[in-house]
């Protein structure tokens, strides 16, 4: 049974407008927002501590270059107030950050990752954090990514990407379960 409580991590990674309109491709998952406008519910009603990711792109002409529509939070994922917000250029919420060190600050036991996209930033957050010791959980169905093309410029499906990707994460990375199965445990009475 998924265990967590009170030093139990939310980290919603790049929450942000860019990824609703072009050059993105085509995406799965439409509920993805509303599963994890849940997980943020959960974590503020219970008072627990959550850690925003925001992508700060450097590249010239990025849909997600700071003062740009795109690089807005998508609505409701707002940090509110006492809520921190660590940026990031690159694709883990880890690397030339300060998360490692928060995380420690705060005591966590786990970390909750959800985001954009299952296969990019929310892929390489959870392996860097488990890679550093961190025990990672991964929101899978608050998660959606992209149509790809592959080498001879076949289009994989976003679903397949998404299925391929939360199934290596859990393999080797991550507690892999629903959004459902998280609120679940969000409920559980926590032993003193």
């Amino acid at each position: 049974m998924l265990k967590l409580g009170s030093r139990t991590v939310l980290l919603p990674v790049d929450l942000q407008l860019a990824f609703d309109r072009a050059p993105w491709p085509p995406r799965n998952n439409p509920a993805s927002d509303e599963n994890g406008l849940a997980l943020l519910a959960a974590w503020r009603r219970k008072g627990w501590p959550i850690i925003h990711v925001r992508h700060d792109s450097v590249e010239p002409g990025s849909t997600l270059t700071p003062g740009t529509p795109g690089h807005t939070f998508r609505p409701g994922f707002v940090p509110r107030e006492g809520e921190p917000l660590v940026t990031k250029s690159v694709n883990s919420a880890f690397i030339g950050t300060d998360l490692d060190l928060r995380l420690k600050r705060i005591g966590a036991d786990a970390v909750v990752v959800f985001g954009i996209s299952t296969d990019m930033c929310v892929s390489t957050s959870v392996r860097t954090g488990a890679n550093m010791g961190w025990r990672m959980i991964l929101a899978a169905d608050a998660c959606f990514c992209f149509d790809q093309k592959d080498l001879d410029g076949t289009v994989i499906p976003a679903d397949a990407i998404h299925r391929a990707h939360v199934a290596t994460l859990g393999a080797e990375f991550a507690t892999a379960v629903t959004t459902a199965a998280i609120l679940k445990a969000v409920d559980q009475p926590q032993a003193a």
